[in-house]
């Protein structure tokens, strides 16, 4: 007998992707999907990631489509969405506009490419646009030595510095660099004919991260803020808020008071149940910060790279290299600074810093 899928979650959670919900399971990619009147699920598959794809969504508009995120750019993804768009009923060209919810390249790296074909505009929030040229463009020296003092700062030895300050480099060669051609700040309508999309801003995940809207469709396209299995990586770096997991915490309490039925996001499945989904992501990240919290009374005096090394995590901390090392210094860092936010820990000042008990 297959386990209920619901089994453990909070009351009033409700998987509506059913197909993908299955292909999620299975490891397989799931269909292109008409989800509601005038509105496609398109995946498209990511390279050697355990998300393994983004799913695009793709609006009718009386001329042609608007697209919510992208894909990686390489072939296997361009051809998704390619094959995608012709189960629509179109292509590439039909494309006027790309509302990117984020500049990871998962989400942003295909929109300058898309715009090459067809002459589509592009949207992304400010405070996500303002490092597209110290991240993807002729800025990353600078941005390489501050990842690396940040990384020294932070207690990350000597031996493994190197490589993690680098780690991220492969993936600029899946974005393809576009310089966006809107900015939708919070509250801000996307001129769509037969769409009201509004911009929410909903920092966290990253500085200037957007779910989009609808209250007459009572939708939210949620991007990374709201996925309906895990949380999304809010790790503090030096691209990111002083505090990022309070911007996300604050980001969900925002999203809850919207008025929506279907969840539409970026990875996994299609959901009901925004204000249960919400409820389980602040209890998760509460169960953190006390977990975090108890490791830094059992022993005073330890780096954030400490901490995090003594953290559970998917899996044991010696099977995990790279970039997620680095993305999960980052998230107990993030944990950290909310906790002396709180009062309950603080930081020696050191260097490189130390954490202990507040009292």
């Amino acid at each position: 007998m297959a386990s209920d899928p619901h089994a453990g979650r909070a009351p009033g959670f409700e998987i509506t992707g059913w197909e993908q919900h299955r292909a999620w399971q299975e490891n397989v990619l799931p269909p292109v999907e008409k989800v509601a009147p005038g509105l496609w699920s398109i995946p498209v598959p990511i390279p050697n990631n355990p998300l393994r794809y983004v799913l695009v969504y793709a609006l009718e508009l009386g001329d042609g489509v608007a697209i919510i995120d992208a894909g990686w750019d390489t072939d296997e993804a361009w051809s998704a969405l390619t094959s995608g768009l012709a189960q629509v009923g179109g292509g590439v060209s039909d494309v006027r506009a790309v509302l990117v919810t984020h500049i990871h390249p998962d989400h942003y790296g295909l929109a300058g490419r898309v715009r090459e074909e067809s002459g589509a505009w592009i949207a992304l929030h400010p405070a996500d646009a303002e490092f597209l040229a110290s991240r993807y463009g002729q800025g990353i020296e600078g941005l390489l030595a501050e990842m690396r003092r940040f990384l020294l700062r932070h207690g990350v030895p000597t031996g493994p510095v190197d490589e993690l300050t680098n780690s991220s480099m492969g993936v600029r060669q899946l974005v393809r660099q576009a310089t966006p051609d809107v900015l939708l700040e919070d509250g801000d309508r996307a001129h769509l004919p037969g769409w009201d999309l509004t911009a929410v801003w909903t920092p966290g995940h990253t500085a200037g991260h957007l779910c989009f809207y609808s209250g007459e469709r009572r939708m939210l396209l949620s991007g990374d803020h709201v996925l309906p299995r895990i949380s999304p990586n809010i790790a503090i770096h030096t691209q990111q808020t002083e505090s990022p997991l309070a911007d996300f915490l604050e980001s969900l309490t925002k999203v809850a008071a919207l008025d929506v039925d279907d969840v539409l996001p970026a990875h996994e499945y299609r959901f009901r149940g925004l204000a249960a989904r919400v409820s389980e992501l602040h209890s998760h990240h509460e169960e953190r910060l006390d977990e975090i919290e108890k490791v830094v009374a059992s022993e005073p005096g330890l780096t954030a790279w400490e901490v995090t090394t003594r953290l559970t995590w998917s899996r044991p901390w010696d099977e995990i290299a790279g970039f997620m090392q680095r993305a999960a210094l980052g998230e107990a860092l993030a944990h950290l600074v909310v906790l002396a936010d709180r009062g309950r820990v603080r930081s020696a000042g050191e260097l490189p810093e130390r954490w202990e008990p507040a009292d």
